[in-house]
């Protein structure tokens, strides 16, 4: 089941940042700076009464008092935008508001957008660290919003009634009923590179809208099409910008999606401009689907559009090469989305790539690999003088395909030496388009967790 996504809402400095370690403190996740983005876009799981979600910390909403210079209309569209995009994606809403200025038209301003958007709310009156505040509480159920729970996120004071609320809300834990598994893709890439372009002509139809205007595709959705029978979701998102060229509200908001897009799909397909060559950009979108440790493949876009000799394949092929050189194996597909070029290739190429993701190689076949592959190159320590031995394998994970080599000592085994590995992992089984992991473990520290 997919983890319940919760937005902490509210006016600038009311605290949403502090509430938003302290959950996330309490599981010591990795806090994530989104990538492209003027200010922190930050997300990460937290877990409370045997239910976790996804918390997501959004910017302080706009209004007229925080720049007098914008007409007033545009200061509620965008207050509006902003909220509206903030809370699409989230299942719940933590609307938190400042117990020590009390109600202010700013919190009367944010309720007003919230109410009838039909989310779950809970209203959280932080700061609210002394008897006489938490009494004062009691002034927020002019928002109309519940009951307000007094609390202070800096001393966690009252932080557990707001969670239990939450999770209150929250649909039924169903953990044990499989989802319906097909494949997922998503489109990925910066903006204006054709990706809704792409969707159009993967799915024959105008679901998408088309424009050469940069980022006009704001959210990432879900498109299910069958292929051959099989249903596969096709996952569309908004151009991911390169760092500091994010503008606040709307890009912020299409960042984080695309990024989650990353995370729910199989296989990531990831285009790239022919006229304009590889970009740093570009380069930077595969670190990302690199670090979610997902399915890919480059698409090379407006292959229609270059100029062409019996050179230029081949050169621009080890011009892709050379810039994705960390995700080497990766296919590239040479493609037009406009004029329809090889995109009929695309989606078995994703279940090829998903194939792979799920590949297992037995343990006997698997040891048998590796005795040759030692034979062929003995292990060499780290420190001058060791002696390392590597004893057995085994392939404990699929997606994406995990392998745990025992050594005498695995802190000794050099990292070049699991690129070796890989190296024949990959010669032998394949596991194209797909990242392995190769893991060194001491098999003294295996008995002793016996």
């Amino acid at each position: 089941m997919t983890k319940p996504i919760v937005a902490l809402v509210g006016r600038p400095n009311v605290g949403k940042s502090t509430f938003f370690n302290r959950l996330i403190g309490e599981r010591r996740a990795i806090i994530e700076d989104l990538p492209g983005t003027t200010r922190d876009r930050l997300y990460g799981d937290s877990f409370w009464n045997g239910r976790e979600f996804t918390v997501v910390d959004t910017a302080g909403l706009l209004f007229g008092e925080d720049d007098p210079t914008l007409p007033a209309h545009e200061l509620q569209n965008r207050t509006r935008s902003q909220a509206q995009l903030a809370i699409e994606e989230a299942d719940a809403v933590i609307f938190m508001v400042d117990g020590r200025d009390g109600l202010t038209t700013a919190d009367a301003d944010v309720a007003e957008v919230l109410r009838p958007m039909a989310k779950h709310v809970v209203l959280a009156v932080n700061k609210a660290d002394s008897v006489e505040r938490q009494l004062d509480a009691v002034e927020f159920y002019a928002l109309n919003l519940g009951d307000p729970i007094a609390m202070s996120a800096f001393h966690g004071l009252g932080t557990g009634d707001v969670l239990d609320r939450l999770v209150e809300i929250f649909p039924e834990n169903q953990g044990d009923v499989e989802e319906e598994r097909h494949l997922r893709i998503a489109i990925v890439g910066r903006p204006n590179v054709g990706k809704s372009s792409l969707v159009n002509r993967l799915i024959g139809s105008e679901r998408a809208v088309v424009s050469s205007v940069p980022g006009t595709t704001r959210d990432a959705f879900d498109t299910i099409i069958k292929v051959h029978g099989e249903p596969v979701t096709l996952i569309d998102t908004a151009g991911i910008r390169r760092s500091g060229r994010i503008e606040q509200g709307i890009e912020k908001y299409s960042v984080l999606r695309a990024l989650r897009a990353i995370e729910r799909c199989d296989v990531a397909m990831l285009l790239i401009d022919a006229t304009e060559g590889v970009t740093a950009q570009d380069t930077h979108i595969a670190g990302m689907i690199l670090e979610a440790k997902k399915g890919v493949a480059l698409l090379v876009n407006k292959w229609d559009a270059v100029a062409k000799d019996n050179q230029t394949y081949k050169l621009f092929e080890a011009q892709v090469r050379e810039a994705f050189k960390f995700i080497d194996y990766a296919p590239i597909l040479f493609i037009s989305a406009l004029e329809g070029q090889r995109t009929g290739r695309i989606v078995q190429l994703a279940r090829e790539i998903q194939d792979e993701r799920l590949k297992r190689v037995p343990t006997g076949e698997l040891n048998a690999f590796l005795r040759q592959a030692v034979l062929d190159q003995p292990p060499m320590a780290i420190k001058k003088g060791a002696h390392l031995r590597l004893y057995y394998a085994v392939q404990p994970q699929t997606e994406p395909p995990v392998f745990l080599f025992f050594a005498n000592d695995g802190s000794l085994v050099h990292w070049s030496y699991g690129r070796y590995l890989e190296n024949r992992l990959r010669e032998r089984y394949g596991f194209g388009g797909t990242p392995i992991a190769i893991v060194f473990r001491s098999r003294e520290k295996k008995e002793k967790e016996r």
